[in-house]
């Protein structure tokens, strides 16, 4: 394991936004989902393509807060740009959950 500085770590933003919408993008080598997300005023709304459909339909995902890092350079993800990193674990098949806060928080709010 390589080890950071504190304040390396405090570079990266990990903010709670909400999902809006949520759609199948199937024209990837691995299917994923392309999710927009709210993150309040100061961030504003993001896209980001993650790779959710073994453990979530679209419909599960609207409304539904998640922690994503927010200012990692956009990256190229088929034809979409995702802006955002959402953030999870791995289940039992090694395939992504959602961190999702367990009250609603408002969106924008820093991990800390």
């Amino acid at each position: 394991m390589n080890n950071i500085s504190f304040d390396d770590f405090m570079k990266v933003e990990i903010c709670v936004g909400t999902i809006l919408s949520a759609e199948i993008n199937n024209n990837l080598n691995n299917p994923a989902i392309v999710l927009t997300i709210d993150f309040g005023k100061k961030i504003g709304i993001k896209k980001s393509s993650a790779q959710l459909i073994a453990n979530y339909t679209c419909d599960s995902l609207v409304k539904k807060q998640i922690l994503a890092v927010v200012n990692f350079a956009p990256r190229q993800v088929g034809k979409i740009i995702s802006e955002v990193l959402v953030l999870g674990l791995s289940d039992n098949n090694n395939q992504p959950v959602l961190i999702s806060p367990d009250s609603n928080i408002k969106n924008g709010k820093k991990l800390y």
